[in-house]
């Protein structure tokens, strides 16, 4: 396949840095993103003709709107979009601070919409584009601790799938990425806020699974090898619209959409009781 021009949110490090170098082995040229390009240096270094470095804080539309830009305008345009920068949140929803849940939408929602729209007219405009958008098992699944970060995931699923549905007679793809514990060091820049002794045996008892994982037993999965899979899949222009990867996220979700289901069947008659008679 001949050469693209991939834009990646979040390539300092962890899987954005993983999906960079997997798609510069492949070929194409790369346009990374992270709030500080100096941080971006290592992968300029490596491939001096194919990256270009960006900054850009998701918080910020106006950076947004100049990096999209710029890459627009540096190889003819943007043919595939990952908007992968994210920040993660350990709080139980009664200890969220307003300004520590703001930033985590501002990030992982307000930004990636923000960034679709600045990308989106340019690849409408030539009938052609790869949008993956990476979600999470907690965009399907919440638990205690991960409620923010969820619901943040939860409204960035929503959006993918109704954004699917409005570019695909123009020519576009997308794809929402599900992924399940990754070493990405995301557990390490998580956002957290003073406790509340009442949720010890909930949302602390996820926390402290989480944060005391030194092993990586939670995080099986190896960015790399998911890196080399999305690259893989836009090649190949096969892609679906929900991507789980990783056991633990498969077999979450399917246990959560049986469970699912099951709730709405139980309560069929109750759904179906609600019309004028």
């Amino acid at each position: 396949m001949s050469a693209q021009t991939w834009f990646i949110t979040g390539a300092s490090s962890g899987l954005g840095a993983a999906i960079a170098n997997a798609a510069l082995r492949a070929g194409h040229h790369v346009a990374v993103t992270a709030r500080d390009s100096a941080r971006l240096g290592g992968l300029v270094e490596a491939y001096p003709d194919a990256v270009l470095p960006l900054s850009m804080d998701l918080t910020k539309p106006s950076e947004i709107e100049t990096a999209v830009a710029a890459a627009e305008a540096w190889r003819g345009g943007i043919d595939v979009l990952v908007n992968n920068a994210a920040l993660g949140y350990l709080a139980a929803v009664e200890e969220g601070e307003d300004q520590k849940i703001r930033t985590v939408f501002e990030t992982n929602f307000f930004g990636v919409a923000s960034t679709l729209r600045a990308a989106l007219a340019g690849m409408r405009a030539r009938g052609r584009g790869t949008i993956i958008n990476i979600s999470s098992m907690n965009g399907v699944i919440a638990m205690p601790a991960l409620g923010y970060y969820s619901a943040s995931k939860f409204a960035l699923e929503g959006l993918t799938e109704a954004l699917s549905q409005e570019v695909a007679p123009l020519g576009l793809k997308v794809m929402s990425v599900e992924p399940g514990g990754f070493r990405t060091g995301i557990v390490e820049r998580n956002l957290r806020s003073p406790r509340n002794h009442a949720y010890g045996a909930t949302a602390h008892a996820v926390m402290d699974l989480l944060v005391n994982d030194k092993e990586g037993s939670l995080a099986p999965g190896d960015p790399v090898r998911m890196a080399d899979i999305l690259v893989q899949l836009v090649d190949s222009g096969e892609m679906p619209l929900r991507l789980s990867l990783g056991a633990d996220s498969w077999t979450g979700i399917m246990a959560k959409l049986d469970a699912q289901r099951a709730e709405y069947e139980a309560w069929k008659d109750v759904s179906h009781s609600t019309y004028f008679s």
